[in-house]
């Protein structure tokens, strides 16, 4: 019997491998709905001060911790708005840099805005604002469906317990059902929704993996490798 030639070999390698999904090639992107995220990860802290570490950390590195051998992280799309607060702006603007210097494009920031909503308490009948976020809906829902329409991704990561955001999955799922969907809730969040939308019903609750939030950790002070940008730890954060 004659050996097949190296060149048969890897064809057919290269089919099996294919057949069985192996390759190293599920464009994979993370949408991350940052006010539910931060706000999540915040009542999480008030539960366990050992989470206030883990406001200052690489988006890239904490999700590609989650990804199957198959998948390839293309981008972490964050989005949020500047809050009205200049302290909380100024810690905000420190941890997207730090993640830009690590991450460069890999790492994108899509902004909506926040307003001051007019709220009235019924029990001590005064009248106060209220910030509120707007637009993260609704730019989560464009990106998602933009992304496939597009076909720019194979497997779609949705970190979020907004209900809100079932009527752009749902459209994807009939519309494109070659793509995979994956549901991630932020630590404190959870939606039965979202759950019922989620490939087989499977989810991933985030506070449950402690240990990816800690490898995750940027160091106090992140610099570019030429030395001339760095972005600091906010204080508070330390």
């Amino acid at each position: 019997m004659h050996n097949a030639s190296p060149r048969r070999w890897t064809r057919y390698s290269c089919l099996v491998k294919d057949s069985f999904f192996f390759c190293n090639n599920m464009r994979t992107i993370v949408y991350v709905d940052g006010f539910n995220f931060y706000y999540g990860l915040k009542r999480k802290k008030r539960l366990d001060e050992r989470w206030g570490a883990y406001y200052w950390i690489d988006f890239c590195k904490l999700f590609q911790q989650f990804l199957a051998p198959e998948d390839t992280l293309r981008q972490v799309k964050y989005f949020t708005g500047p809050p009205l607060s200049l302290e909380k702006r100024i810690r905000q603007r420190a941890l997207f840099k730090a993640n830009n210097l690590i991450n460069g494009e890999k790492f994108k920031v899509i902004k909506g805005k926040y307003i001051d909503k007019p709220v009235h308490c019924n029990n001590c009948h005064t009248d106060f604002t209220k910030p509120e976020e707007k637009r993260t809906d609704v730019n989560i829902a464009v990106n998602l469906i933009g992304d496939c329409a597009l076909n720019r991704v194979d497997k779609l990561i949705l970190v979020s317990a907004d209900s809100d955001l079932v009527p752009p999955l749902e459209f994807i799922k009939t519309n494109y059902p070659d793509k995979k969907l994956r549901i991630f809730f932020p630590p404190t969040n959870y939606s039965n929704d979202l759950r019922d939308i989620a490939d087989r019903g499977k989810v991933t609750q985030l506070e449950r993996s402690w240990s990816c939030f800690h490898n995750a950790i940027m160091p106090y002070v992140v610099t570019k490798e030429d030395g001339t940008v760095s972005a600091l730890i906010p204080p508070e954060w330390h």
